[in-house]
C-alpha cells in the first residue's frame, strides 16, 4: 500500500518539471523565426504591422505576441486567362504568363494595405485592364502580327500601375490568342484569295516576260537579216554579178535572141548552115 502511494506521488511530482520543460521548449521555439532565402519577414504584433521587414536569416521575436508573415520576393509567375476586344470589335481570348516580383522594402506596406493575397487583389485586375486598353488599339489580325509590341506594352502599362505599390513586372509572354470561328474562317478565306491573286499576278508577269522575250527575239532576227542583206547588197558589184553569170552558164547559147520586133531562132540558123 505504501509502495503504490509512493509511486503515484513520485509520478505527480515528475509531471510538473516535465510540463515546465515542455513549456520552455514551446516558448523557445516561438521566440525565434527563420526567414528563408528570397523572402522578407513582416512582423505583426497583436495585429499591428511593424514598419520595416526582417531580412534572410534567424530573428528573435516576442513569443505568442508577435507573428512573422513571410513574403516571397523572388520572381513569381502568374498565368492569366482573360477576354478582350480588338479595334474591329473581335473577341480575343488571351492567355498571358506574367513574371513579377515584390520590392523587399515595401513588403510590409503591401501586406498592411492589401494583405497576403495581393496577387489576386492587385496584379490580376491590372493585367485585365491594361490588356483591354492595348488590344483596343489593334485589329484582331494586327494583334496576331504584333505580339511583341503588345507584350512590351503590357510590361510598360503594368509597371506604371504597380511600381508605386512595390510590384515590378519583369516580363509578359502571350501564350495564346484565340479568336471566334467566324473570324478564323474569314482570315483563311482572305489568305486563299491573296494566294490566288498572287498566283494570277505571277502568271501575268510571266506571260508578259515571255511575250517581250519573243518580240525581242523577232526584232533581233529581223535586224540580223537586214544587216546581212545590207552586207550582201554592198558586196554585189557589176564584176561579181558577171562572174556569177559565167559560173552558172551551162555552155549553151540562148535559142532565141533579137532586139525590137525582130526575133531570130538561133537553132534554125544553125540547122540551115549545116545543110
Amino acid at each position: 500500500m505504501d509502495k503504490k502511494f509512493n509511486f503515484n506521488f513520485n509520478a505527480k511530482k515528475a509531471i510538473v518539471p516535465v510540463a515546465i520543460i515542455l513549456l520552455l521548449v514551446i516558448i523557445a521555439f516561438n521566440s525565434f523565426t527563420v526567414v528563408e532565402a528570397g523572402h522578407t519577414g513582416v512582423v505583426v504584433t497583436l495585429g499591428k504591422v511593424k514598419e520595416g521587414v526582417l531580412q534572410e536569416g534567424i530573428h528573435a521575436k516576442a513569443p505568442f505576441v508577435q507573428n512573422v508573415v513571410k513574403i516571397d520576393n523572388r520572381i513569381q509567375k502568374l498565368e492569366v486567362s482573360t477576354e478582350a476586344f480588338s479595334k474591329d470589335l473581335q473577341s480575343v481570348q488571351t492567355v498571358l504568363a506574367i513574371n513579377y516580383r515584390v520590392d523587399t522594402s515595401k513588403s510590409y506596406s503591401i501586406y498592411k494595405n492589401i494583405g497576403a493575397d495581393y496577387e489576386n487583389v492587385l496584379v490580376v485586375p491590372a493585367v485585365n485592364e491594361v490588356l483591354k486598353a492595348i488590344t483596343a488599339t489593334y485589329t484582331a489580325e494586327e494583334s496576331v502580327t504584333n505580339r511583341v509590341l503588345i507584350s512590351e506594352g503590357l510590361v510598360t502599362g503594368l509597371n506604371e500601375k504597380l511600381n508605386s505599390i512595390g510590384l515590378y513586372v519583369t516580363d509578359v509572354n502571350i501564350i495564346d490568342f484565340d479568336f471566334s470561328e467566324a473570324f478564323i474562317t474569314a482570315i483563311e478565306e482572305k489568305q486563299v484569295a491573296q494566294q490566288q491573286l498572287l498566283k494570277a499576278e505571277t502568271e501575268k508577269r510571266t506571260a508578259i516576260t515571255n511575250a517581250e522575250a519573243a518580240a525581242e527575239a523577232v526584232k533581233i532576227k529581223a535586224e540580223a537579216e537586214a544587216e546581212a542583206n545590207k552586207t550582201i547588197s554592198a558586196s554585189l558589184t557589176d564584176r561579181v554579178i558577171e562572174n556569177k553569170k559565167i559560173e552558172k552558164w551551162n555552155g549553151e547559147l540562148p535559142k532565141v535572141t533579137g532586139g525590137g520586133s525582130t526575133i531570130i531562132d538561133i537553132g534554125d540558123v544553125s540547122d540551115n548552115t549545116k545543110e
